[in-house]
């Protein structure tokens, strides 16, 4: 196990085992690779001669996992991609339906502290970047330094839902003026300048919300997560399974509305018939956030081709 790996977490192993209902012989997606961790678990389910496809568009997180998933061979196919491409990378492997697949839509604990990329307001020195693939066209820092403020306003607003979205864009505007943005530092000086001092002291980091509007925008990963929902629900074979975790309302609100969809509608999926299996989201136990604070956001949900 390399340093990177053991510093991320894989979270509700046993409800997405229990979903996904792995087989010897299935072939299962794992979209959202990471350092492997999911896929690590899938795999070793559905032994001896499951096949997984683990998909990510990030470089750095694809080392990690073929370091992980080294002793499995041939079962496993690592593609580097964004999980919307899921038909084509399918297609290349001449696979033309599954039995499962699992979308983990959170940022990684070595995405946030290690990838150097500015992802996180706890690396002040960090680039700011923001993108899962580095040959996207733009950075974080970009948007910052360029965009007008009614355009920056909206995305914090609309992807980040803070509350303080006028404010801190009429800040980016003001300081940008005098100094553009390069670090994570110079953003986070920003924001607290916005946001007055009896709003800053929450739970949460004043900065969190703007580093997730930043990131989602750089991203695309909401336009990202409709079409990979389309083409896995297409993917699926009879009694096939799809789990998607989402970490915020935005991407919930995106598969919840998007699986309702396919059991009204399964047609436009190819499909005679779908069912919801998680009425309710499931959510990590309070064990489970004890041992790893990133998961308490999590939100489950799960949908079977009938």
């Amino acid at each position: 196990m390399t340093p990177l790996e053991s510093r991320h977490v894989p979270i509700l192993t046993r409800e997405v085992l229990e979903y996904l209902g792995c087989k010897p012989g299935g072939i299962y997606i794992d979209a959202t690779l990471g350092g492997g961790g999911h896929a690590k678990m899938l795999l070793n389910a559905s032994a001896p001669d499951g096949f997984l496809i683990g998909i990510d568009r990030d470089p750095d997180a694809l080392k990690i996992a073929r370091e992980t998933l080294k002793d499995f061979g041939e079962r496993v196919k690592l593609v580097r991609g964004n999980f919307s491409e899921m038909k084509q990378i399918c297609s290349s492997e001449h696979i033309a339906k599954v039995d499962g697949i699992l979308m983990d839509l959170g940022m990684s604990s070595n995405q946030l502290e290690q990838g150097h990329r500015g992802f996180s307001f706890r690396t002040p020195e960090d680039p700011l970047d923001m993108r899962m693939d580095g040959s996207a066209p733009l950075t974080a820092a970009d948007i910052l330094n360029t965009f007008p403020q009614e355009e920056i306003r909206d995305i914090l607003f609309q992807l980040g839902e803070e509350r303080w979205a006028a404010a801190i864009a009429r800040e980016i505007i003001e300081t940008r003026k005098v100094t553009p943005f390069r670090q994570v530092k110079d953003l986070v000086s920003a924001i607290k300048r916005a946001i007055p001092a009896k709003a800053r002291h929450r739970r949460r980091h004043m900065a969190t919300k703007t580093f997730q509007a930043l990131r989602i925008f750089v991203n695309q990963e909401l336009e990202a997560l409709k079409e990979g929902l389309h083409a896995g629900l297409s993917l699926l074979a009879p009694r096939g399974r799809m789990l998607v975790i989402s970490f915020h309302s935005l991407e919930d609100r995106v598969v919840k509305q998007t699986f309702r969809k396919a059991e009204k509608d399964p047609g436009i999926f190819g499909a005679e018939e779908f069912r919801i299996l998680t009425r309710k989201p499931i959510q990590p136990s309070k064990n489970e956030t004890r041992r790893n604070p990133r998961a308490r956001s999590a939100k489950l949900r799960a949908i079977e081709r009938e």
